[in-house]
């Protein structure tokens, strides 16, 4: 099983422990992860001021993949929106798709639409599927409550993205209980977590963070657990210094899923940066049996 990777760009940089945490649970299943070379940026930090731009970014790497012969996967929720968006814009505007094209052409490449873009959870859930992954395991967790976190772009808008049930999604939490951990029920669960807006309304992000925080905290779980690197750098690095100095709120470690799916593989805690996460995630190794 082999796909183009479309890698985020923060991570390299702000969140590491994702990029080997993926590359070591893959490889372990028997996924091969391809990076393309000229492979660049999705595109979405150009959204809102150049629209054009944010389009070619993403419909150059679609072309690649499909050059290649590969379907395209990323574990990054806003490359997956971007993606998916771009893919349905290029299907669906031809004036859109020929001027694209065209750009595309002077290097050798052309979008046809012939591929399908995954999220490293639909990679998980239907192209491994649960079944294997759960022959694969050598350790389950146990007593473990675990709070998903979705995230907005993996979920909407949902005609476009197409992930799951919008309303009542269950893909990540049946993903996470493989492991043997609970996923619980709790409130604001489908809500932003406030990284879109940290660094230009930091009251109002921290705000939607601490309801999270609260409403996490209320239901009884031990970790958050995310597949987003922007959410998880919101409930790791974002909640640390927000919380730091406040004696009325307790931390809630915030875990990647592959972290939490590649201790369960029994794959070493290095590899996949447990000790990497801001806030201490040690703890998920007091329930592995």
């Amino acid at each position: 099983m082999k796909f183009s990777v479309q890698r985020c760009c923060t991570t390299p940089v702000l969140l590491r422990q994702y990029e080997t945490s993926t590359n070591g649970v893959l490889d372990r299943l028997g996924v091969e992860l391809v990076d393309i070379q000229e492979t660049g940026c999705c595109g979405y930090p150009l959204k809102t001021s150049n629209f054009m731009a944010y389009v070619l970014c993403s419909a150059k790497n679609l072309a690649l993949a499909e050059k290649n012969g590969l379907n395209m996967m990323t574990f990054c929720n806003c490359c997956y929106g971007t993606l998916k968006h771009v893919n349905h814009l290029m299907a669906a505007h031809t004036s859109l798709r020929k001027e694209i094209n065209a750009l595309l052409e002077k290097e050798g490449l052309t979008w046809h639409g012939d591929l399908e873009i995954k999220h490293l959870l639909q990679v998980f859930s239907q192209s491994i599927g649960i079944e294997k992954i759960k022959k694969s395991l050598v350790k389950t967790y146990k007593g473990l409550k675990i709070a998903t976190h979705y995230g907005c772009h993996l979920l909407r808008p949902c005609k476009i993205i197409q992930f799951d049930n919008p309303e009542t999604p269950s893909t990540f939490d049946q993903l996470v209980e493989l492991t043997g951990a609970q996923s619980i029920a709790w409130r604001n669960k489908l809500d932003c977590c406030g990284s879109p807006i940290w660094g230009i309304n930091d009251a109002l992000s921290l705000d939607l963070t601490t309801k999270k925080l609260n409403g996490a905290h209320e239901a009884g779980a031990d970790f958050f657990c995310v597949a987003c690197p922007y959410c998880q750098l919101q409930f790791d690095r974002v909640q640390k210094i927000s919380l730091a100095g406040n004696d009325n709120v307790s931390y809630l470690p915030s875990v990647l899923f592959t972290q939490l799916l590649g201790l369960s593989l029994g794959i070493g805690e290095r590899i996949l940066g447990i000790g990497q996460n801001e806030l201490n995630s040690m703890g998920l190794l007091e329930h592995l049996h």
